[in-house]
């Protein structure tokens, strides 16, 4: 009798309906994204392409395969990917490292993967993996997570090789920031101590970044960070070259005004503001649609953090809420940090705006995790 109850209660859970507020809240950012896309790379995708639209063309596509992921995803029951969280960490693990063998550099930085019909970060997936597996290992790890060694070091373990490979291989410190804070957040929710990261995880942090300068100062390797620095405590002072594109985007934002210039209007997307259509589409936003755009969209940021939260605490058990915790703690870190990149708040990390920023497979990816966490609020419980 007590299973056909759980059963039953399991099913009657299923066929809840999923969290509309954030479904509307997804597609109202994500249609907002594509027009901003549009207006953004029109410039560009004609300087680069010849035509005006190839760039908003591709982002469309992959907006509409990924809508038919998360309504594929937001199906599947979330439990099953707690039967494969050792496979899905070493399936990140090997595609992180495939980098350094099959990987295409871009900008300096090899981070690519080309398969020739599709080109991909292997950090975007590896954001996902990540989450599923330490909300998996920390469930199962629960009883001692309030101890340093099983509460600290032993989850940190498994974070070491990838932000190795990261570091080391892709030269992505973005990543492994966004993957290094989310890991944290989880093990904090999930019961570690938060005086072993006041203490050895702050004392941690910042040998690696004295590590990270001096290596970059003896050697040369990864110089930009320290420009990166640099220039963000003082862009005028060399305007034309590593201070351009920080003075553009406080430009572009402050010609905006209160209520913008109009949308398609802007003037610093005109080849002026490198990456307007990508890292630096928040820019053109406050642009075209002013102070009042930039409130709406934040509002939308703040929205899907609120009922991403809400999934968290209503879910069914510890795995759910700490993934739902996680896709949320991924979405709303990226759209932090990007913003205050744009805005001189900190130094540029090359962060994208989640929803808005062009880039086909990162999206598709984001929206089949937006899927997870759909699936995740048909089980949630109601008191």
């Amino acid at each position: 009798m007590t299973v056909l109850n759980e059963n039953k209660k399991s099913k009657n859970l299923s066929n809840k309906p999923i969290d509309f507020i954030l479904l509307i809240d997804v597609l109202l950012m994500l249609s907002l994204g594509i027009v901003m896309v549009m207006s953004a790379s029109s410039p560009t995708s004609l300087s680069e392409t010849g035509k005006s639209y190839t760039y908003v063309k591709t982002q469309a596509l992959s907006a509409i395969m990924g809508l038919i992921g998360m309504g594929v995803i937001s199906k599947i029951n979330y439990k099953i990917y707690k039967k494969f969280y050792k496979i899905i960490y070493i399936a990140v693990f090997i595609l992180l490292a495939s980098v350094a063998v099959i990987g295409k550099s871009v900008g300096g930085a090899t981070r690519w993967i080309n398969l020739g019909f599709i080109s991909f970060q292997p950090s975007e997936v590896a954001k996902i993996g990540l989450i599923i597996f330490y909300a998996a290992l920390l469930t199962n790890n629960k009883e001692r997570l309030d101890k340093l060694w099983g509460g600290f070091f032993y989850p940190l373990m498994y974070l070491i090789p990838i932000v190795a490979i990261l570091i080391g291989v892709q030269n992505h410190l973005s990543a492994t920031v966004l993957i290094v804070l989310i890991v944290a957040i989880l093990m904090l929710m999930a019961g570690s101590k938060l005086k072993y990261f006041l203490s050895i995880g702050t004392l941690g942090a910042l040998a690696g970044g004295v590590a990270l300068f001096l290596y970059a100062h003896i050697t040369g390797e990864g110089a930009f960070r320290i420009q990166r620095l640099v220039t963000f405590l003082n862009p005028f002072a060399d305007p034309q070259a590593t201070g351009w594109q920080i003075i553009q985007s406080l430009y572009a934002i402050g010609s905006g005004g209160l209520f913008g210039v109009g949308l398609g209007n802007s003037t610093q997307k005109y080849l002026y503001l490198p990456e307007a259509h990508n890292d630096f589409i928040f820019s053109i936003i406050a642009e075209e649609l002013g102070f009042i755009g930039c409130i709406i969209v934040i509002i939308m940021f703040a929205v899907f953090v609120w009922r991403g939260i809400i999934i968290a605490m209503k879910a069914p058990d510890m795995f759910s809420s700490l993934v739902a915790a996680g896709i949320t703690t991924m979405v709303g870190l990226q759209a932090i940090i990007n913003i205050a990149v744009v805005t001189s708040s900190m130094p540029n990390t090359g962060m994208p705006l989640p929803f808005f920023s062009y880039g086909g497979t990162a999206l598709l990816i984001l929206l089949c995790s937006v899927g997870i966490l759909l699936n995740i609020s048909r089980y949630s419980k109601t008191k």
